[in-house]
């Protein structure tokens, strides 16, 4: 008896093509290559990854490979990071959905798991839409979670402990990978407060009285250790498989709704995705 397989990269050829003639719902994991603090592994888009296989095996959907390089500058200074070109990422990202798109799928969800790289995704996705006529939604992993949320996986210390090298993403590797976790690395360093005079506001920039002005920061103009963000000894794996929990089956509910529907935008001329795929 074959098993049905969800992974694009483990399914032959064949097995894909006939699978096309259910018209699938795929989604496109993207993640990032850059540092987590001091204690986390610094390939984020495996975590992404594992997400997608998840999601894809509860809704019958399938997960491509997924691309595990985006847009990161901010983390050009630490080594070990790769970073693509905003043109490279853009074009990357537009060969991949082409490639899917091209053989006739209508329903193609993004799950982005660097938000550094929605900026480049909103680019290609409204490419898609002028030249297709087809919508390609992009769900930004990490910024799913609500204050409501954050409350009930850290309790009164909510969103605090949101920040790059700390929430969602340390408690999310205890959980998945905890092997490759060094929580013995975990420095309380205090952050770098400012910059060109005035407090930083994370990695995007500096306040002003009361608002924000962007800036170039770099991960190592906020801090030494790579923590920009929170607290990373709050994380436990507990928390780390609530909020895999939470976030698979958000995204799953919503893979399940856009399947239902037909994903070509309005006074759409797309003739290359039939309509009777429709749910």
């Amino acid at each position: 008896m074959t098993t049905r397989k969800y992974l694009l990269k483990d399914m032959t050829w064949v097995e894909f093509r006939d699978r096309l003639a259910e018209h699938p719902l795929v989604l496109v994991p993207l993640g990032s290559q850059e540092e987590q603090g001091p204690h986390g592994p610094m390939g984020d888009f495996m975590l992404t990854e594992a997400i997608a296989g998840r999601i894809a095996e509860r809704v019958d959907a399938v997960s491509a490979p997924t691309l595990p390089f985006g847009y990161a500058d901010y983390f050009r200074p630490v080594a070990g990071g790769i970073q693509l070109r905003p043109d490279s990422f853009v074009m990357v990202l537009q060969d991949i959905l082409d490639s899917l798109l091209d053989h006739g799928l209508g329903h193609v969800v993004i799950l982005n798991g660097h938000s550094g790289n929605y900026p480049l995704i909103d680019q290609v996705i409204r490419r898609i839409k002028r030249d297709r006529g087809l919508f390609v939604p992009c769900v930004n992993l990490w910024r799913l979670i609500t204050p409501a949320k954050w409350r009930e996986f850290h309790g009164e210390a909510g969103a605090a402990n949101f920040g790059h090298g700390a929430d969602p993403i340390s408690s999310v590797y205890l959980h998945l990978f905890p092997d490759l976790v060094r929580p013995d690395l975990i420095t309380t360093e205090a952050g770098k407060g400012s910059l060109i005079g005035l407090p930083t506001t994370g990695l995007s920039g500096v306040r002003f009285r009361d608002v924000e002005v962007n800036l170039a920061v770099d991960v190592t103009d906020r801090c030494g250790n790579g923590i920009a963000g929170g607290d990373p000894r709050a994380s436990t794996a507990a928390i780390g498989q609530a909020i895999t929990d939470y976030l698979v089956a958000l995204v799953a509910d919503f893979c399940v709704h856009f399947r239902s529907v037909d994903p070509r935008a309005a006074g759409s001329s797309a003739t290359d995705w039939p309509a009777s795929a429709q749910g």
